[in-house]
């Protein structure tokens, strides 16, 4: 059978593809660096399975990709091995050019000599699915507006600069060279397996310690929030089933602000493991200064995903933030370690 490359499959979304292509029968050869944010435990559920392989490297590793490709057959690659934290980008730019520019030159060098190697309908099939954000859109009012696939690129921060950059570079191995391409970008993503600097599981394990919940600014920054297993649902529909040379938005059609987002998470927690002090968590909320360049408000247009090739977001945003802090109610075994190497610390204060 031929293989999936997935890129940065140890990884928060990443894991969550592996996961549900192998559950399917698929054959998945999972590459990733194991950066801080990556984690072999985020695979356990398809550890030992037969037709999934891990691999330690990095998509700069021209001649490791290269051999890969040819020795497993790969009929595609899902590429998702990205640098992903605004706040770590305005502290330390350099790895993000480095990772997520550099990296996925170096990875659509090795695809496409691999792919010009290919014959027939082998070569037909062949497909490098781009994984990137709407944050490469940059800002929109509060009161209006939408992303869409025709949204000029604005981006705001280093990170978004740097997944904007990558996405102009595969769209150019696409015209420039023909090699089969498709792209996606999504809304905020939240969800098990997700790693405790980001808002949502940030606050959970903040509300659960009963720390103080720090809200950027007034909290008023409006985000649209998908849940993780729906976007990997979308993102096999894509690679399997979308056309190449385009594009497609995937978003949550859950538009809450950051404050809204914290509140809900204290009710859940509130209502399944009150504080031994009868405190209410919402009480626990600090307002903090706001970081660089925050963007005011994302929202995706996800009709063309919905209309083209059939795609809807399963769960709603108030059913997936309970599966979540059900979630990691259940398993401290893998955020506990994770806790103890990152506990919260403000980051991109610069």
């Amino acid at each position: 059978m031929s293989a999936i490359l997935v890129t940065g499959g140890a990884g928060f979304i990443g894991s969550a593809v592996v996961r549900r292509l192998v559950a399917s029968g698929q054959r998945v050869i999972t590459l990733d660096k194991l950066t801080y944010s990556g984690s072999l435990t985020s695979l356990k559920e398809v550890e030992g399975s037969e037709n999934h392989r891990f691999v330690e490297g990095d998509i700069g590793d021209q001649a490791l990709i290269g051999a890969l490709l040819r020795e497993e057959q790969v009929s595609g690659i899902m590429h998702l091995a990205a640098e992903s934290h605004v706040d770590r980008s305005i502290d330390g730019p350099g790895v993000f050019i480095e990772t997520n520019v550099v990296g996925t030159y170096k990875l659509l060098q090795a695809a496409l000599d691999y792919w010009r190697s290919l014959e027939g309908d082998v070569k037909d099939a062949f497909r490098f699915h781009h994984i990137s954000t709407d944050e490469v859109f940059g800002d929109l009012p509060f009161d209006s507006g939408f992303f869409t696939e025709e949204t000029p690129y604005a981006p705001s921060s280093p990170y978004s600069a740097s997944k904007a950059a990558s996405d102009h570079l595969v769209r150019a191995w696409h015209h420039t060279y023909g090699l089969p391409v498709v792209l996606s970008n999504c809304s905020n993503n939240y969800g098990p397996y997700h790693f405790p600097e980001k808002l949502i599981p940030l606050v959970i394990l903040n509300a659960l310690e009963g720390k103080p919940l720090p809200v950027y600014g007034k909290g008023e920054n409006v985000r649209d929030w998908l849940f993780v297993e729906d976007h990997a649902a979308a993102l096999e529909t894509i690679f399997r089933t979308g056309v190449v040379g385009e594009s497609y938005n995937v978003g949550g059609k859950a538009e809450r602000t950051n404050l809204q987002v914290v509140e809900a998470i204290c009710d859940v927690l509130d209502e399944r493991r009150p504080l031994a002090d009868g405190r209410k968590r919402r009480e626990l909320i600090t307002f903090v200064t706001d970081r660089p360049g925050h963007d005011r408000r994302y929202a995706i247009d996800c009709s063309r995903i919905e209309r083209e090739l059939g795609w809807t977001p399963s769960v709603d945003f108030e059913q997936g933030l309970a599966r979540t802090v059900d979630w990691y109610l259940a398993n401290e075994w893998w955020w506990g370690p994770l806790r103890e190497r990152y506990a919260g610390e403000r980051l991109g204060k610069a």
